[in-house]
């Protein structure tokens, strides 16, 4: 929808240092996102102006509640939630911690935030703009158990002195690796005597045997987190939730009454949402920097299934959750986040999720976030056990999104299963020039399928993207993940390298078409310096792998198929380059691929 300059428009500003009058005007800002909010739907609602804008001026807006926008709100009005000219405006969900005493040596004590213990539980600490890292042991790598349980699930069998022996153990968590994913369960009891560590429910996803303990390895990784008597490194934090104080270690001679210590309260920064029959539109989002933000683990502990889905964990509980975004867009249409920041967030960042159509994330940073950065379209809402699984009807997926120009790094802090960006039940989506590195798992992944049942997933493309150094904490993903049936679906002109080898049982490529892939394109793709084969199949059907530039080791094959026949993967002009006469090669071709030149004539 185009807008007319001459139409009637509003502008309100918002500081934090605000003003006493507070009428929202630039000399006499509000001091307060949430009290601006209300400002402007009150004058959409009494005068429906054509546009209104919110103006955020330079430092830090705390917030008191998430900043809601509904269709029923703003009806026709077009609403602009900028940064001033080019302030850094944040968006926060935290509450600094104040008052520390110290309580021995450099550990300090604090009592935490009385909105912060009402809000639930607390898995980030963030000093001076730096994530801290929360008491474990070991302080970097991995344990590994000595054998599993004798129900595989519940408990397993510790070696002699692996650990220290803990004081207490409430709060305490065991973070156990899988193959593509993780559980963060707590701990219910550990019996130095038959070195048993027991938890308060199953590690992995209960209705999935493969999610057994030692299915995979039958040593896998582990280690344990949050216990006072772990804190041995500066910036080490632990919290009692029942008492509501929180410990950290300082640096010799540094008080932390006098450093920026912010513990995330809110669970949610912006909502934007609609309905079916009246979709939020022309929300435009530039220049914003999305902070501090936090996710409730279940009380039984987090059972990760695959790019931060998990098992709902109750008695009576079907099907899968998701790890939640600090930024949530339902039924939107034409909404937009241009030049935004998303960093700091215990959750994941950005969702479009069900009836999204037509809305953009362009030119935007997305790190240090403990979960996916950005998530488009709906995922599983029960067990697959019928055909017609999905919850959302084709009119309902979102569709005709565009990722273009993002960089994305270091998701998954906490949950490493996480994905850069994340489509599931989405149709004409668009992920173009962006750049994906330092994950600990997938960078992209597209389809929600275990099967070629058709969905309403299709005609989605992947273009042009820059991933590398990904897979660096599990296995079993890739550059690009793909699921199922995807008619008209194209993986191409991507640059992927650096998939290194991990400790995981099974391999990662740099792209991974998994179970049901049918239908998708392969082509015009460089992909080297891959532990294993730079392409692999599993339970794929029909795709087309044409023209790319694939380099391999001398003992891996170009191409992997795994329960896959052959001839169904249709193989043309395609280039394999042994990694020892790679490189002098690849460089002519990452040189047309960086002009945008076709890499064969």
């Amino acid at each position: 929808m185009i807008y007319s300059p001459n139409l009637q428009s509003q502008k309100i500003y918002v500081s934090p240092t605000g003003s006493q009058l507070e009428t929202g005007s630039k000399s006499q800002p509000f001091s307060s996102i949430n009290q601006a909010t209300e400002k402007i739907i009150k004058i959409i609602q009494t005068e429906s102006p054509a546009e209104v804008t919110m103006y955020l001026l330079e430092g830090r807006h705390y917030l008191s509640e998430p900043l809601e926008l509904t269709s029923s709100d703003i009806g026709n009005t077009k609403v602009n939630i900028k940064a001033y000219r080019k302030a850094h405006a944040r968006i926060s969900g935290g509450i600094k911690v104040i008052d520390w005493q110290q309580y021995d040596q450099n550990i300090w004590k604090a009592a935490l935030p009385k909105q912060v213990v009402a809000g639930g539980k607390i898995r980030e600490l963030f000093v001076n703009d730096l994530r801290a890292t929360r008491s474990r042991y070991p302080n970097a790598e991995y344990l590994r158990i000595d054998s599993a349980g004798s129900d595989q699930r519940s408990n397993f069998y510790f070696k002699p002195n692996d650990f220290p022996q803990l004081d207490s153990i409430p709060g305490l968590e065991v973070v156990l690796l899988h193959d593509w994913s993780i559980s963060r369960i707590p701990v219910e009891e550990i019996n130095y005597t038959s070195h048993n560590l027991s938890t308060v429910d199953h590690m992995g996803a209960k209705n999935l045997d493969f999610f057994k303990i030692d299915h995979w390895e039958k040593q896998p990784r582990y280690y344990l987190e949050n216990a006072y008597d772990l804190i041995d490194i500066d910036y080490e934090w632990y919290i009692n939730e029942d008492k509501g104080e929180i410990y950290i270690q300082m640096p010799e001679n540094q008080d932390p009454n006098n450093t920026d210590i912010i513990i995330p309260h809110l669970k949610q920064l912006l909502i934007l949402k609609g309905q079916k029959d009246q979709p939020i539109r022309n929300i435009s989002v530039e220049g914003i920097h999305f902070e501090h933000c936090r996710w409730d683990s279940p009380d039984l502990g987090y059972a990760g299934i695959q790019a931060c889905h998990y098992d709902k964990r109750s008695a009576n509980a079907q099907g899968w959750n998701v790890v939640s975004p600090a930024v949530f867009v339902e039924w939107g249409k034409y909404c937009s986040f241009d030049k935004c920041k998303f960093d700091k967030l215990g959750g994941s960042g950005l969702w479009l999720g069900t009836g999204s159509e037509n809305c953009s994330v362009t030119t935007s940073t997305f790190s240090d976030i403990s979960g996916n950065g950005i998530m488009v379209g709906e995922g599983q809402d029960r067990l697959i056990d019928q055909e017609s699984w999905w919850k959302v009807q084709p009119d309902e997926v979102a569709n005709k999104n565009t990722i273009d120009q993002c960089e994305i790094s270091n998701c998954g802090v906490q949950f490493y299963g996480a994905v850069g960006i994340w489509v599931g039940l989405s149709a004409e989506t668009k992920i173009v020039n962006n750049t994906l590195w330092d994950l600990p798992y997938t960078g992209i992944s597209i389809g929600w399928m275990w099967s070629p049942v058709p969905t309403p997933c299709r005609d989605n493309i992947i273009d042009r993207n820059h991933i590398h150094h990904i897979m660096k904490t599990l296995s079993d993903g890739g550059g690009i993940y793909s699921l199922g049936l995807q008619p008209g679906s194209q993986l191409t002109n991507n640059l992927i390298h650096d998939v290194t080898l991990n400790a995981g049982r099974a391999e990662s490529n740099g792209m991974f078409l998994d179970e049901g892939t049918k239908d998708v394109l392969v082509s015009g793709n460089i992909i080297y310096n891959i532990a294993k084969s730079p392409l692999r199949f599993h339970k794929a059907e029909e795709n087309l792998v044409s023209q790319n530039v694939l380099a391999v080791s001398d003992d891996q094959p170009i191409i992997r198929y795994n329960r896959t026949e052959e001839s169904k993967i249709k193989k043309r002009d395609n280039l394999a380059l042994q990694d020892d006469e790679a490189m002098d090669v690849i460089e002519n071709y990452i040189e047309k691929w960086k002009k945008g030149k076709p890499l064969f004539k």
